[in-house]
């Protein structure tokens, strides 16, 4: 049996899920401290990373995706106990999709740890808080939008870790036929 690559390592995989949980809460934390008033409520202010493009400051998302609303959808269930259940459902599902997926594919199965530590970080503040902390707010100039909705660490790792499992099968093709 060939030996598993350090990449390709359950306990990579679980470094993976704690360095995003990890990281997503530690800057949701610094968000919360940074941009509230005396009441908790957001202040409004803006932190300029790379100049408008690229700036924190803080929202709470009280919805689903993109402030979707979860009582729209199943307006019998309260908001925790949906976002619980649906939590349960999706993890579920995203290990056992890990479970069965082929040993060589490293590359989904490093998106699919990254979907899952991205959704642990936003149901713990879903679970703690009834809403999700969002801080980090992007513009792209004469696109369809103002501005892109505002996201956090946690989002991030679930935009990437979608887009390798999307990307993988092309990426993995386009690798084994340079070997």
């Amino acid at each position: 049996m060939k030996k598993c690559k350090w990449y390709n390592s359950i306990w990579f995989h679980i470094a993976i899920i704690v360095v995003s949980i990890v990281s997503d809460q530690l800057t949701k934390l610094w968000a919360v401290a940074r941009f509230t008033n005396e009441t908790g409520a957001p202040n409004h202010e803006y932190i300029n990373v790379i100049g408008e493009f690229i700036r924190f400051g803080l929202v709470f998302n009280k919805g689903a995706a993109f402030s979707s609303r979860p009582q729209d959808l199943m307006p019998f269930l309260p908001p925790w106990l949906f976002f619980l259940l649906i939590s349960i459902v999706a993890a579920a599902v995203l290990l056992w999709f890990y479970k069965n997926i082929d040993k060589r594919d490293y590359l989904t199965r490093l998106g699919v740890v990254m979907i899952l530590g991205g959704a642990v970080g936003n149901f713990i503040d879903r679970m703690r808080l009834q809403m999700v902390v969002d801080f980090i707010d992007c513009d792209f100039p004469d696109f369809i939008m103002t501005r892109f909705p505002t996201f956090n660490v946690a989002d991030s790792f679930v935009t990437v870790g979608v887009a390798i499992v999307i990307l993988s099968p092309v990426i993995l093709r386009k690798l084994h036929k340079q070997m």
